[in-house]
C-alpha cells in the first residue's frame, strides 16, 4: 500500500515525538539518579555517624574509623588492627604489629569515648562500662540531631534537584507534564530515603536505653 504525503508526516512526527521524548526521560534519569546518589550518600553517612556513638556494648564500629597517627600518617584504626568481642562489654583490639600499640592506645585516650585503654602486650583491651541515666539522654540527643542532619542532606538534595528539572522544562527540555511526574518521582525517592533514616534512628535509640 502506497503511504502519501500526510502519511510520511505523521510518520516523521512520531518519530520526532518518540526522539524527545527519549531525550526527555534521558535528562529526566540523570537528574534523578543524581539525586538518589547524594541521598544514598547522606543515609551512609548518617549511619556511620550512629555507630560512633557509643553504648554500654563492644562493638568494633564504634573505634574502626578512629584515626591513629602511626609512621608520620594518619590512618583508620581498621588498617592497623583486628578486632573481637569476647563478650558484650568487652573489645579486643589485637594490632598487626606490636609497635602500633602506643599509638594505638594514644588514640583511643585522645578519642571522646570515655574509655580506658588497657593491655597485655598482644592485645589492647577496652572495657565499656554501663552508661548512666545522664549519658544515655546525651547520647540519645546527639543521634537526633545526626539523623536531622542527614534527613536535611536528603532534603537538600531534593531541592538542587527541583532546581535542575525546573530549569530543564523552563529551557523547554521536557514538558510541565514531564516536571510534575519527575518531582512526584523525587518525593517518593526522599520520603524512602528520610525513612531509613527515621528507622535507623529508632534502632540507635533503643540501642542506648538498653545497652
Amino acid at each position: 500500500m502506497h503511504e502519501g504525503p500526510n502519511g510520511q508526516l505523521v510518520a516523521h512526527s512520531r518519530a520526532q515525538c518518540a526522539k524527545l521524548d527519549s531525550v526527555s526521560n534521558e535528562l529526566i534519569e540523570t537528574v534523578q539518579s543524581e539525586a538518589t546518589e547524594r541521598m544514598a550518600r547522606a543515609v551512609a553517612h548518617t549511619k556511620s555517624e550512629f555507630a560512633g556513638v557509643r553504648t554500654g556494648r563492644a562493638t568494633p564500629a564504634l573505634v574502626e574509623k578512629l584515626p591513629v597517627e602511626y609512621y608520620g600518617s594518619t590512618v583508620p584504626l581498621q588498617q592497623l588492627a583486628g578486632f573481637s568481642v569476647p563478650e558484650a562489654r568487652m573489645l579486643f583490639i589485637t594490632p598487626f604489629d606490636k609497635g602500633a600499640m602506643p599509638a594505638i592506645e594514644k588514640a583511643l585516650q585522645n578519642s571522646n569515648l570515655g574509655l580506658n585503654p588497657s593491655n597485655d602486650g598482644i592485645t589492647v583491651r577496652l572495657a565499656f562500662p554501663p552508661l548512666t541515666e545522664e549519658r544515655r539522654k546525651e547520647f540519645v540527643k546527639l543521634v537526633k540531631a545526626k539523623a536531622e542532619d542527614g534527613r536535611t542532606a536528603v532534603r537538600s538534595a531534593r531541592r538542587d534537584s527541583r532546581k535542575d528539572l525546573e530549569a530543564l522544562e523552563k529551557d523547554g527540555d521536557i514538558s510541565e507534564d514531564d516536571l510534575q511526574r519527575a518531582e512526584a518521582g523525587l518525593d517518593r525517592t526522599t520520603k524512602q530515603y528520610e525513612s531509613e533514616i527515621d528507622e535507623a534512628l529508632s534502632a540507635k535509640t533503643v540501642e542506648l536505653l538498653e545497652g
